[in-house]
């Protein structure tokens, strides 16, 4: 997507630098800040600190940060270690085991001095196959969309909701539930989206930069005002992305994910979940029971970082001094609430036939 008309990519490998550059996400929306990412505790830092944010994005930095790991140590030993230092970051969302897994079972049968070039040809591959997964789930969502603007009056936009940031900026490229948004966009078809503030980190600011910045007409709107517009028929269709989703379709996303699927359940309106397929743990089932649920720090909750009125950027207490915060960063949506799932291999219903008719290949993997 592109930021100022210049076409970026949330991360890439400078090939002058011999080194991976981000986006400092920590800034935005209000400055556009990259950093290079030099050092294993540089890669840690930037996904712990959301420099990084988002499940497939943090997967692609994991990749890139297995390959300098065998840029400084390329023996099983050093391998390992790497594996487990990224591997704490952070605990839900899967795609971060997930590829690197992919990066260790790949070097691990190759002698010692092929496996740095082998190690970042694989990240490369990595961020490329993202971009791609978000392209095809974004063809599939724009189907969903085409439906619900034929019946619409001539001119009348489809009008979405989404929560937290699942757009370009939280992969490689495209995005998951802003995938679809921005390919019937560019088709044509008028649409509105709803932006979730989404509490506390407010990477619904995020998305409104995102989408603002491609000409989509949106209204960025508090956590809890999409129950209220749904009641008064202001909402066609939820999209949201997931940090991880379980081999039965349970979605776990952003916390406030949840409410948003019950009060979409209770006024008849569709909740669709977009879903890469290395977002899927195949090991789990039951969501709530088996998904560990991160606990950010208290901060999140009692400060907040904005603009102020003389352009700086600052953070500002908006708790009592002493006031404690609990601050669980994901929830689970059950897949009796989700309406389907967008994959890069078509729509199907949250439920485990659903997901394993879809994919065949990789539900007997995981079962064999």
């Amino acid at each position: 997507m592109k930021v100022d008309g210049t076409h970026y990519r949330s991360l890439w490998w400078d090939h002058d630098k011999d080194a991976l550059q981000i986006i400092d996400q920590r800034w935005l929306p209000h400055d556009f800040r990259v950093q290079q990412v030099s050092t294993l505790q540089e890669f840690a830092d930037a996904i712990v600190e959301m420099r990084v944010r988002g499940a497939p994005l943090i997967g692609a930095t994991a990749a890139y940060g297995m390959a300098l790991a065998m840029r400084l140590n390329p023996s099983d030993a050093g391998m390992d270690q790497a594996w487990s230092f990224l591997n704490a970051t952070r605990p839900t969302a899967i795609n971060l085991r997930w590829a690197l897994d992919r990066c260790r079972n790949h070097l691990r049968p190759l002698a010692e001095g092929e496996r740095a070039a082998a190690a970042l040809a694989l990240a490369h591959e990595i961020a490329d196959e993202d971009v791609e997964i978000n392209r095809s789930i974004g063809a599939h969502g724009l189907e969903l969309i085409k439906q619900i603007a034929a019946g619409k009056p001539e001119g009348e936009p489809v009008r979405l909701l989404t929560h937290c940031n699942a757009g370009w900026i939280a992969t490689v490229d495209w995005g998951t539930a802003t995938s679809p948004m921005y390919q019937a966009h560019d088709a044509g078809i008028p649409i509105h989206v709803w932006v979730d503030e989404t509490r506390p980190r407010n990477q619904g600011a995020l998305t409104s930069w995102e989408l603002g910045s491609h000409g989509i007409s949106h209204s960025y709107i508090t956590d809890n005002a999409g129950g209220h517009l749904m009641q008064h028929g202001q909402v066609d269709l939820v999209i949201t992305g997931t940090d991880r989703t379980t081999r039965r379709g349970d979605v776990c996303n952003k916390i406030g994910t949840y409410l948003k699927a019950l009060a979409a359940k209770d006024n008849g309106v569709p909740f669709y979940v977009a879903l890469p397929s290395p977002t899927i743990d195949w090991t789990v089932s039951d969501g709530v029971a088996e998904i560990p649920i991160e606990e950010r720090s208290a901060r999140e909750i009692t400060h907040v970082q904005g603009k102020t009125e003389s352009g700086s950027i600052d953070v500002v207490q908006v708790t009592p001094d002493g006031t404690p915060g609990g601050n669980p960063a994901f929830d689970v949506t059950p897949n009796r609430l989700v309406t389907g799932l967008i994959t890069e291999r078509g729509i199907c219903d949250a439920s485990e036939d659903g997901l394993a008719g879809l994919f065949p290949d990789m539900a007997a993997a995981k079962s064999a």
